[in-house]
């Protein structure tokens, strides 16, 4: 094919189109061409791709393709009514279809944390095997731990926490359809927790660490395991798809959960950030500290196993009874899973 004659015989096609795409208000008849040579412009994009795949002229006619489209169907209006029930129904039901995943996570967490802290009791000498010098310890336990959470300006240290968190939550939503992955993840987060406890506890300032860490703690190593879990149901969706599901029907319909789930997460996260921002290094006492912690973690987990449960309630009798607004009921075997 002669490029250069089939761009001189529809080029006057491709400006026409790009003219009529950049019209805010066309009329019915413009509309209609528009369409038209959305299609013509389509299959042109198609046949040099196929025949003399010029990175120039793909990367227009992509461009001009993709303006059209816009074009013709327009910008979609956020559905404020959406958030309701995504806040009430779609999160919680996320969090919740995960809870095995997650819990199991939050377990096996904490006795890898739990035997690397005893380890380190036990064994005074072990943080020297892994670089820590006698004046590192010393100065982790009696200064560093504590000075961290108000060393720095509230409002800059909680977006500094949150970015971090998000970040381990991010790797762990998206590593988690390779599965290994994330248990390497949470393996790392739990040899430091563990090791960081482990000191504190061997040298007498076991009541500073479970007293900073609890405000902040609960919640936020639970939004972690929730990510880990969500991730990981995300993986095993296509290793085991059930009996009703292919691989790929499996694996869509948990990432579209997956996806829910990580927009949740961002929220949690962010009062995970206030609470180790705010609270953990005020001058409260002590136990109003811990108090409000275990109170915002004890919400959570009432959203999500008490609307979570409603909602995977509520969706099988849908599934059964009839159809979703869609037109067609959603496989049960996969919403039990």
């Amino acid at each position: 094919m002669d490029l250069d004659a089939y761009v001189a015989e529809h080029r006057g096609e491709w400006r026409r189109l790009e003219v009529l795409s950049r019209r805010r208000k066309p009329t019915a008849a413009e509309a209609d061409e528009m369409v038209l040579l959305y299609q013509r412009v389509a299959t042109h994009l198609s046949v040099v791709r196929s025949r003399t795949p010029d990175p120039a002229l793909v990367a227009e006619l992509s461009r001009l393709v993709l303006s059209a489209r816009a074009a013709i169907t327009g910008a979609q209006p956020v559905d404020w009514r959406r958030v309701p029930r995504f806040l009430a129904h779609d999160l919680p039901l996320a969090f919740y279809q995960a809870r095995r995943w997650w819990i199991a996570s939050a377990v096996c967490f904490l006795l890898v944390a739990a035997a690397v802290a005893a380890w380190v009791i036990g064994d005074p000498t072990l943080p020297r095997a892994f670089g820590m010098s006698e004046a590192d310890i010393d100065s982790l336990v009696n200064h560093d731990f504590e000075s961290y959470y108000s060393e720095n300006f509230a409002p800059n240290f909680g977006l500094l926490v949150w970015t971090n968190n998000a970040w381990i939550a991010a790797q762990c939503l998206a590593a988690g359809v390779l599965l290994l992955p994330v248990a390497f993840i949470l393996w790392q987060n739990a040899l430091s927790i563990g090791m960081v406890a482990g000191l504190m506890i061997g040298n007498g300032r076991g009541d500073v660490f479970f007293g900073l860490i609890a405000p902040h703690g609960l919640l936020e190593l639970t939004a972690i395991f929730v990510s880990a879990g969500v991730g990981l149901r995300v993986g095993w969706a296509w290793v085991v798809p059930g009996p009703l599901l292919t691989r790929g029907q499996s694996l869509a319909a948990a990432a579209r959960q997956g996806i829910t789930g990580a927009v949740g997460l961002v929220g949690v996260l962010a009062v995970a950030g206030l609470l180790e921002a705010f609270v953990t290094p005020s001058f409260l006492p002590l136990i109003v500290r811990d108090a409000i912690g275990v109170l915002v973690w004890s919400l959570f987990l009432a959203y999500v196993f008490v609307l979570g449960r409603r909602a995977e309630r509520a969706d099988l009798v849908l599934a059964v009874d009839g159809p979703d607004r869609a037109g067609q009921s959603l496989p049960v075997a996969f919403k039990a899973r």
